[in-house]
């Protein structure tokens, strides 16, 4: 039996639950909210919004998701850009995963450039981790404002590729 495009590709990438393409899941209704605080995973309360289930999730373990079953309902809908193209045969499978590849590198360095800096939380998402290192003490010594300019451009290319690659492909 042939796997699945999701089983093919999904399994290798995990950027849609470890914080790096969102900072929280939109949760439906309390319920929802209220099953996933039992199996221990983090979730913010919104009054304007509703519930979110904070990113990274808890429930990924490695680029899988340990509550597959029972993962809330945005995450079962939701197909990124990549996945879509793959099922229309607009990128081939193996094309795909090297786009995959791509991003999971271009990631890899902004997470080596932020424990450069000190910045070592992986619960935060990835934006949010770069935020506050940016936002810094702009009197900092010569080679952190050099590391965060680097950060800083580290970023900025991730969040392009993976716009283009993984969401919309807009701005």
């Amino acid at each position: 039996m042939k796997p699945s495009l999701t089983d093919t590709l999904c399994t290798r990438c995990g950027l849609c639950c470890d914080g790096s393409l969102f900072g929280d899941v939109e949760l439906v209704g309390q319920a929802e909210a209220t099953r996933l605080e039992i199996m221990g995973l983090e979730i913010e309360d919104n009054q304007a919004d509703g519930d979110l289930l904070v990113q990274p999730c808890a429930a990924l373990q490695g680029r899988r998701c340990g509550i597959y079953a029972h993962r809330p309902k945005c995450c079962r809908t939701f197909e990124c850009r990549l996945l879509q193209d793959a099922r229309r045969g607009a990128v081939t499978i193996d094309r795909a995963a090297d786009h995959i590849a791509e991003a999971l590198k271009r990631i890899r360095r902004v997470k080596e450039l932020l424990a450069q800096l000190g910045q070592r939380d992986d619960r935060l998402p990835l934006k949010e981790r770069c935020t506050e290192v940016l936002a810094g003490e702009a009197e900092a010594p010569r080679e952190v404002n050099r590391k965060r300019a680097e950060l800083e451009a580290a970023m900025s290319a991730a969040e392009t590729s993976i716009r283009k690659t993984f969401l919309d492909g807009g701005g």
